[in-house]
């Protein structure tokens, strides 16, 4: 008699958990409110359009520099390229830039073009500022257009400021010279930059084995660099989806 009325306690107990479970699953939700709602709308708004506008406003104003410079250059009865019916037009110095930078590469491919380029390097070799400043200038841009240097093709972490706290620097070639024959083991040079400006950091000097290589390229880096962090490069299977999604949309887009 006594386990018939406990498995009918239970019974009653099961059947109004079960009820309750149904209560909790079945209860609508609350609607949000207009103001919420309006947040919401708004918010996303603003990150749909900002990416967009923010770009178009840097290239405006990049065209617009340019622009300025070359008009700047050009004889006064030339104004009409740049305006026309008191309307600026954007982009015509990028073109006549691009057009002069075209034609200058085309005559110094020549041999009377590279004749006037040494007569011109001579002359800034007798000057005493120019030529070192000069000198600099080409021997930068000579080792990152060369297809034989490594400068800004790895990606690396490394120890810094101190043990236990990483950095993401890029490598810019395998120390010589002098600095090679002071160390016993082989080094590297990492441009270490700072955040959010790349363009300032600083030249470490690092044995290869403390260097640890990364896979992402050096676009992601600097992505990394300049987001401080919040744009983080995709790493194995998220990079292979993210590969097969682009690969489909191109085909798609074809």
């Amino acid at each position: 008699m006594s386990t018939n009325n406990q498995e009918t306690s239970d019974t009653a107990q099961s059947s109004e958990t079960h009820n309750n479970d149904e209560h909790m699953i079945v209860a609508p939700a609350q609607p949000r409110s207009l103001t919420a709602r309006l947040r919401a709308y708004f918010l996303t708004g603003v990150f749909v359009t900002a990416p967009v506008t923010i770009t178009l406003y840097l290239a405006y104003v990049f065209f617009s520099a340019i622009d300025g410079k070359v008009r700047e250059l050009m004889p006064a009865t030339y104004d009409t390229l740049f305006v026309y019916e008191n309307f600026t037009i954007p982009g015509v110095g990028v073109l006549i830039a691009f057009v002069s930078f075209v034609v200058i590469g085309f005559l110094a491919s020549n041999i009377m073009g590279k004749f006037l380029i040494r007569i011109g390097e001579y002359i800034l070799d007798r000057i005493p500022v120019i030529r070192n400043l000069y000198g600099t200038i080409k021997q930068i841009f000579e080792t990152i257009t060369t297809t034989q240097s490594q400068a800004f093709r790895e990606v690396v972490m490394l120890e810094y400021p101190r043990k236990g706290v990483w950095s993401v620097g890029f490598v810019t070639g395998t120390s010589k010279g002098e600095i090679q024959e002071r160390v016993s083991n082989e080094t590297v040079n990492v441009f270490l930059p700072t955040t959010p400006n790349p363009t300032s950091g600083f030249l470490l000097f690092i044995p290869r084995k403390e260097l640890k290589f990364l896979d992402m390229t050096v676009e992601e880096g600097i992505k990394l660099v300049v987001s401080a962090g919040i744009i983080t490069p995709p790493h194995g299977e998220e990079k292979e989806s993210a590969k097969k999604n682009k690969s489909k949309k191109g085909f798609l887009g074809k």
